[in-house]
């Protein structure tokens, strides 16, 4: 017998992502509902090879289900999570809504396994940050070895990050460059994105960082460990699909930049391209459509007594967003629920 899953916001660009992997990795799903919003009742999504019309969020009876993957938004989340919970259903939400409540786990399998169990408290899981979850995958084995200190990264995050709107923005602004009189305002971003790079992702905080930069800084602390200190600067690029983050690490032991990459390519989630030669590193055009985390450019920072710098890319789509929570209903399937 196995699992009755609802995927919510299935008509999303994370939505229909949770439905490819969720087939990709042949979870054991006796029934895979859609749902969406009203506008879109009835809109044919994928599933493998099967085809499913989705139904109305709006007074959907969650009873009997055993997993829903919400991918919603937090406004819309903190409509129906609260239902789906009460009606005993464990909801694996993407939006921020929960990420930070002490009550409820944030999850990433590679690096936290256990903090699944906690899901009891309120029936929901949080799924991280997507500039975060990636970067956690790659730290945690370094952790576990010299123990990090300092964490210095700058993100380079793709327009998917920012949804459909975000990639139409990119690519009809790109086409209007070159067609005089169809030139695109911007209007899902703050300035241009063609051709350009925007150091701002979400809203501004009076400390003078943006939210996106202090979600990384707590999401880390709350998943790896509270005494580990970071500091982001996120950038939007103009790349369709796919995060890159340059992370410079300070450690309380020392690490060698070998032992560093002999770590990392043992460490789960983790693919290590790192050849010191004219294209031997991952880019975000090589990650779209992977599971992995790709680390590259690993090397000590001389700068300081413990240092290393790497370079790390994954399909935010994916192990920033649908794929992790597809890797939390296996691990919450396995430990806790146990059925299929």
């Amino acid at each position: 017998m196995g699992y009755k899953v609802v995927v919510a916001g299935a008509t999303g660009n994370v939505g229909r992502e949770m439905l490819n992997i969720l087939a990709e990795r042949e979870f054991p799903a006796d029934e895979v509902v859609a749902l969406a919003s009203r506008r879109s009742l009835g809109t044919e999504v994928s599933y493998g090879d099967k085809t499913l019309k989705t139904k109305d969020i709006e007074g959907f009876d969650f009873t009997g289900y055993d997993i829903a993957l919400f991918a919603i938004g937090s406004e819309a989340t903190k409509q129906y999570a609260p239902i789906a919970a009460s009606q005993g259903c464990v909801v694996i939400d993407n939006s921020s809504l929960y990420r930070y409540d002490p009550e409820i786990p944030l999850v990433v399998p590679e690096v936290n396994p256990d903090a699944v169990e906690e899901y009891r408290s309120k029936m929901i899981i949080a799924n991280p940050n997507c500039s975060t979850a990636q970067m956690v995958v790659a730290l945690k084995p370094l952790h576990d070895r010299a123990r990090i200190k300092r964490v210095v990264v700058s993100t380079y995050q793709s327009v998917s990050g920012a949804g459909k709107d975000g990639m139409d923005e990119l690519w009809n602004q790109t086409k209007g460059m070159y067609v005089p009189g169809q030139e695109v305002e911007p209007k899902k971003f703050q300035k241009q994105i063609a051709f350009n790079v925007i150091p701002q992702i979400d809203v501004f905080l009076d400390s003078g960082d943006t939210k996106e930069e202090w979600k990384m800084a707590a999401e880390t602390k709350k998943i790896m460990d509270p005494s580990i200190k970071v500091t982001a600067t996120c950038v939007r690029v103009p790349v369709f699909v796919g995060h890159s983050e340059a992370v410079n690490i300070e450690f309380e032991d020392f690490l060698d930049e070998d032992e560093a990459r002999d770590i990392l390519r043992e460490a789960p989630g983790v693919l290590v391209i790192d050849k010191r030669e004219p294209g031997g590193y991952s880019t975000p055009v090589e990650c779209v459509g992977d599971f992995a985390t790709f680390v590259s450019r690993i090397r000590q920072d001389v700068t300081i007594e413990n240092g290393l710098n790497l370079w790390c890319v994954s399909d935010n789509l994916r192990k920033g967003a649908a794929l992790n929570a597809v890797q939390i209903a296996e691990l919450l399937g396995n430990r806790c629920l146990k059925k299929g």
